[in-house]
């Protein structure tokens, strides 16, 4: 699907990728300061990177004015990286000011982003902060003078919840209360979690339930389905049941499918049987059985029928 991008996102996306003058993707030899984040496996990856003018009294007065960074990713990926380098040379920050740099200006900068790209934005500012604080045990700063809780740093140790993105507890539930995340879409629109198989989402310890411990309350639950409902769904006939099967997939799977650039197309409806193959970045991802499986087959199996079977044609 094509994405509503701004023109200051399009441009500064064609312009890296062209190596014009003034822009910055790139590496930095010896950098004073480098941080990562995102995985290639998970589809985002960023290494960032910067150089300062060295203080020689103080490194609490370094000033950064060299940025690269080198990222594999979509349009927004690359536009917000270039984004943050931009914002740090304009502004000549030191690097604990270029702390206050969230994903929020990044945003602002580039004009806004699709709500499904807004994660592109939160990887250039959680880079930033890796590279700072690479630059803070380079140059003797004391992590305390960053501002940053300690147990931020070691957020990569802890209990896996979303297993697709290996994104860990610690870090879902700090990106929930900075960012105001309320939602199981909100935290996948902006850091990726629970975007892929979805098995994370309710299960116990999941993104839902790391929501509720934090914000408090959880929606109460639909009431059952009457039994006269269920007996009607049971004497479908086959054109009602391809029906309610290719209305589930539009409403409630294309969605999910479209929040990452793929999509579904149906091959053939055969009684129970589902054929379809996916299409865009979904066609060629690893974890296409996956999706298939947890996404196509669970939500058809959810609210159509459980017994259909989704096969990949």
């Amino acid at each position: 699907m094509p994405w509503d991008y701004s023109d200051k996102v399009r441009q500064l996306f064609m312009d890296a990728v062209a190596g014009k003058a003034g822009t910055h993707m790139g590496e930095i030899p010896d950098a004073d300061g480098v941080g990562r984040h995102g995985s290639i496996a998970c589809g985002d990856a960023m290494e960032f990177m910067f150089r300062v003018e060295k203080d020689a009294d103080d490194p609490h007065r370094d000033r950064i004015v060299e940025s690269r960074y080198r990222t594999f990713g979509c349009t927004s990926a690359i536009a917000s990286s270039e984004a943050l380098c931009r914002l740090l040379e304009e502004r000549r920050l030191t690097p604990v000011e270029a702390l206050a740099i969230k994903n929020a200006d990044i945003v602002d900068y580039l004009d806004g982003l699709p709500p499904q790209k807004l994660h592109c934005s939160v990887m250039g500012a959680e880079a930033l902060q890796a590279a700072v604080v690479d630059w803070a045990r380079r140059r003797g700063v004391p992590s305390a003078d960053l501002g940053i809780d300690p147990a931020l740093l070691e957020e990569d140790e802890g209990r896996i919840v979303c297993r697709c993105f290996n994104l860990t507890e610690p870090y879902i539930r700090r990106k929930i209360k900075e960012l105001g995340l309320s939602t199981i879409d909100d935290v996948t629109a902006a850091i990726k979690a629970g975007g892929a198989c979805t098995a994370c989402h309710h299960e116990p310890g999941g993104i839902q339930d790391l929501l509720d411990e934090t914000w408090g309350g959880r929606p109460e639950p639909a009431p059952a389905r009457p039994a006269a409902e269920a007996q009607k769904k049971a004497h479908r006939t086959p054109y009602q049941l391809a029906k309610e099967i290719e209305r589930v997939l539009e409403q409630v799977v294309r969605p999910r499918l479209a929040a990452d650039g793929g999509d579904l197309e149906i091959v053939d409806i055969r009684d129970r049987k589902v054929f379809c193959r996916l299409q865009g970045v979904c066609a060629g991802c690893a974890g296409a059985r996956q999706t298939l499986r947890f996404v196509v087959e669970d939500a058809l199996r959810e609210a159509v029928d459980p017994e259909i079977t989704v096969i990949e044609v």
